[in-house]
């Protein structure tokens, strides 16, 4: 089986319309969403019809949890906030229904998906060094466990942060983020896994960064949200 595994889309339809264009050219069998559908750009409904439309399984991420009910975006920065309190009064209340229902955590044929750490999902705690990496690690029994939240890909194994997956090992696998990268590159980001030949790459393409800022500019959403995509930040 060949999994396309994507997350962190953000609102950001841009990003989101040409990663699934790639899906589409790369013979994959089945799409995830591991959450965060929402949040931070200009286009969530557009977004989550077609996450639901296209992704077999979907988990919920902090944002899609604060986009239905803003008391848990208390500790997000002023920016997030902002974002979430517009996404809140943009959603439909059946939108508001489907995000609610989202699971904090999914197995797919023996893979553990989840938003943030295996260690208290619905916590979203941050997989940000190698720490935190093996922390997690100690939390899930599967071989193979696919998280987002960061918005930094990486591979890491019980023995550090690796470039490629062997099929002996166990992996805490980060795909970064579709609509808003922030490892210092603006290209969107997310996973490919065959399953058969036990590999799995990082996809990273450009797309129109500049039109998906100047839809969230000309929304009254903060102009720091549009310019950060242009510097994957």
């Amino acid at each position: 089986m060949r999994l396309a595994i994507v997350s962190d889309i953000h609102s950001n339809l841009e990003a989101l319309t040409t990663t699934l264009e790639l899906i589409d050219s790369s013979n994959i069998d089945q799409t995830v969403c591991l959450g965060d559908i929402v949040g931070y750009g200009a286009n969530p409904s557009e977004c989550l019809a077609l996450v639901q439309k296209r992704c077999s399984v979907v988990i919920m991420g902090n944002h899609d949890r604060a986009a239905v009910d803003v008391s848990h975006a208390e500790n997000f920065t002023s920016n997030a906030r902002r974002a979430i309190q517009w996404t809140n009064n943009m959603l439909s209340k059946e939108e508001k229904r489907y995000l609610q229902s989202l699971p904090y955590v999914a197995e797919l044929d023996h893979l553990l998906l989840v938003h943030g750490s295996p260690y208290e999902p619905e916590e979203f705690h941050y997989v940000l060094s190698l720490f935190d990496a093996m922390s997690a690690m100690k939390h899930f029994t599967q071989r193979l466990c696919f998280i987002g939240h960061s918005h930094v890909p990486g591979i890491f194994s019980e023995n550090g942060r690796v470039e490629t997956i062997t099929p002996n090992d166990r992996y805490l696998i980060n795909v970064g983020s579709v609509g808003q990268p922030r490892d210092g590159n603006p290209m969107l980001s997310f996973g490919i896994l065959d399953t058969d030949n036990v590999k799995y790459e990082n996809i990273r393409r450009a797309y129109d960064t500049e039109a998906a800022a100047k839809k969230i500019i000309a929304a009254g959403l903060p102009p720091a949200l549009g310019q950060r995509l242009m510097v994957g930040t």
